[in-house]
Formats: C-alpha cells, structure tokens, sequence
C-alpha cells in the first residue's frame, strides 16, 4: 500500500514540473514572437550652460569670543544674560576693587618716594640732566671744593713753601671726593631705573584696577552666562560668551574639481527653510587653500548681511553661486537614465533599429534633464520609454511624437 502511494506522488510531480515547463516555453515564445519593441527617443543634444555651485552648509558667527575675569575677586554685579545685546565697551559686570585701589595706593607712594629723592614733583616731570639731580649736585659742590684746595695746596708745595704731607692729604681728599662724586651718580641712575620699575609697576597695577570692570570687546550678543553675581571667579574664569552675528558666515563645502570657477567677492543667494521664498545676500568671503583628502572637497566662506539679527549660527542654509565658467555641455532627458544595480546606464537606438546599452556619467542635474560627462555623444538617439524592457541587441520600433 504504501508502495503505491509513493508511485502516485512521484507521477503528479512528474507532471507539474512537465506543465510548469511549458508553460514557461510558452511564454518565452510568446515574448520571442511579441516583435520589436515600441520605444520614444530623444536626441543626444548639446547646450552652452553657465555653470553654478549649489551647496549646503552651516552658518557660523562672524566673531565669537568668551569673556573671562582677568583678576580675582568677587562678582559684584552682571549687567547681562542670555540674547542680551550690548555694545563695544558695555560694562558686562563689576569684580571687588576694594584689594586692587589699595594695591594702586601702596604703589603710588613707593614711587612718590622715588621721585622726591630726585627732585621731582610728581610721575609725569622728568630729569633732563643727571647732573641737576640733588645728590649729585651736593657730590658735585664738595668735588669741587676739595679740588680747589688739592690745587691750592700744590701750588704752594711746588713754590717750596708748604710741606709735602699737607699735598698727600690734599690728594687723597681730592681722590675720595671723586670716588664719592662717581658713585653718586651712578646711585642716582639706579634711582631712575627704579623709578621707572615702579611706575610700570604701578601701570600694571591700574590695569588690574580697570579690569575689574568686565567690558564688552565688541558690539554682539551674549550667547551664554556663566557666571553669578556674588561668585568667587579667578583669573581666566569664563563668565560671558559673546557672538556677533552681523554680517554672518556661511560655510560649505565644493567639490575640488569646481576649484577654477570660484573666486573671492562672488555674490551667493542664500536660503534657508526658516525663510521660504525668501533670498539672503552673500558674498565670498574665504577659500580654503586645501582639499579634504578624503572627501575631495574644499571650504568656501560667504559672508552675509544680517541687520535684522535674523540668521542665527547653526542653521542649515542652501547657497547657490553663479559663476563666470560657460561650457558647451552634453544633455539628455530625465528619463533617458536608469540607475540599474549602482550604475546609470542610458539605452542608444543603432540605425539598425537595435539597442546599444551604455554606461554613463551623470554630471550637473537641471529640471527634467541630465548632463552627461561620458557614455554618449552629440547626435546620437536614446530611448527614454520601456527601459526595463530593453537588453542590448534588443529590436526597437520608434514611435512618433513628443519623448515626453
């Protein structure tokens, strides 16, 4: 029994696979006896273009600067917060100046001193003459008297009348005065180094006393506060961000082989999806002078006018550059292309009414059209209907009218 049924399978599977055979024979006759198949061609045509650069990158502010406590001390005051505006030389906060006004006083009477010792009224009066400062001239009045008796004392022991010892005194008084006079007056330049050691000390120390004033580099906005009022900060604590976005920055990136049609002062038309419909005005700014090795594409910078404060760095914005490069480009229709397992392949009718399958080369896309880098020629006819029902070798029938 069970031999039998095992004899009745196989027979029905004999007679599927025999009925599924030729039913695929009937149908690939059927397709072999359909006849050629009914396309409608376009042209390989050509078209004098003036080439663009279309690209999409990121806006960035023109500056960006974090402003940090150049001094120690305790945050007084913060007169700005976050989208704040504020201008060039804005007080942004107020740091204790109580340590810093008596660090000015202590200087100011260190150099005081200094200037007194020399004569001097005050930091702004200078000595013109080393000699005309006080000591040097006490130095200088007791050299001269004491020459004045050296040479007194001389005369009289060459005329034989006073005695050798009072000339040796004399000398040697003479030579003491003018170890004294020397030493005077190099004293008297150590003083005037110290005093201007003390008066760029006491510069320095004003410029602490003015930092604790937090002013604004610039005129921008604060993008970010980091501090508080009654903190403690240190030198080179952050306390503001501030970015000025008027004019902004638009970076993207070009492909390297575009490198000859852009140049600097180029106007760009910028859009964003914030602003539909709407067209900002750029211009370039900066181009790289290096190609990404590894995207093979370089940065162009544009600079546009933002007066209304509305473009706001981060934002994803289009740019479109028109540039002076004209070339004579080869065009075929939209649907003259198809994109089969990772290539672009386009379908040329032969004047045998055969096709020829060809791999191309996409280059710019325009509205409904492709150019083509390479794969056609001029004059040549593609087919650009029953794409997918072509092969090379395949026998076509052009039908008349529009290949739209």
């Amino acid at each position: 029994m069970s031999y039998l049924r095992l004899v009745t399978a196989a027979a029905v599977a004999a007679s599927i696979v025999a009925v599924t055979g030729c039913q695929r024979q009937q149908k690939a006759e059927a397709k072999k006896d359909s006849g050629p198949v009914a396309v409608r061609v376009a042209p390989v045509s050509t078209r004098t273009v003036q080439r663009s650069v279309d690209g999409v990158g990121t806006l960035f502010p023109y500056d960006e600067a974090i402003i940090s406590a150049e001094v120690d001390g305790r945050l007084e005051q913060v007169n700005a917060d976050l989208g704040d505006s504020v201008a060039k030389d804005d007080i942004l906060a107020r740091i204790s100046d109580e340590e810093q006004r008596y660090l000015v006083a202590q200087q100011e009477a260190q150099l005081r001193q200094a200037l007194e010792r020399l004569g001097l009224k005050d930091e702004k009066e200078r000595l013109l003459d080393i000699r005309e400062a006080p000591d040097v001239r006490r130095a200088r009045a007791d050299l001269f008297e004491v020459e004045t008796r050296y040479k007194r004392v001389r005369e009289l022991v060459d005329q034989g009348i006073g005695p050798k010892s009072d000339l040796d005194q004399a000398q040697a008084r003479f030579q003491a005065a003018q170890a004294a006079y020397d030493q005077t007056v190099n004293q008297t330049r150590n003083l005037l180094q110290e005093i201007e050691r003390n008066k760029a000390s006491l510069e320095l120390q004003r410029k602490k006393l003015r930092d604790t004033l937090v002013r604004a580099p610039f005129a921008a906005f604060v993008k970010e506060r980091q501090a508080v009022a009654g903190a403690y900060v240190r030198t080179n604590s952050p306390i503001f961000t501030l970015v000025k976005i008027d004019p902004i920055r638009l970076r993207i990136e070009v492909p390297e082989r575009m490198s000859p049609w852009v140049r600097v002062g180029q106007k760009v038309d910028v859009t964003l999806e914030a602003f539909a419909g709407r067209v900002f005005d750029g211009k370039i700014w900066r181009i790289s002078p290096t190609v990404d090795q590894t995207k093979r594409t370089f940065v162009v910078e544009a600079l546009i006018l933002n007066p209304k404060n509305e473009l706001k760095p981060g934002s994803y914005a289009r740019a479109h550059l028109v540039t002076d490069k004209s070339e004579s480009i080869r065009i075929v229709p939209e649907r003259a292309v198809q994109y089969v397992l990772g290539t672009n392949k386009s379908f040329v009718v032969k004047s045998d009414s055969t096709i020829d399958v060809r791999e191309v080369k996409i280059g710019d896309r325009f509205p409904n059209e492709y150019e083509i880098l390479e794969g056609l020629t001029e004059g040549e006819t593609v087919a650009v209907s029953g794409l997918s029902r072509l092969d090379n070798g395949a026998r076509v029938r052009v039908q008349a009218g529009d290949a739209k």
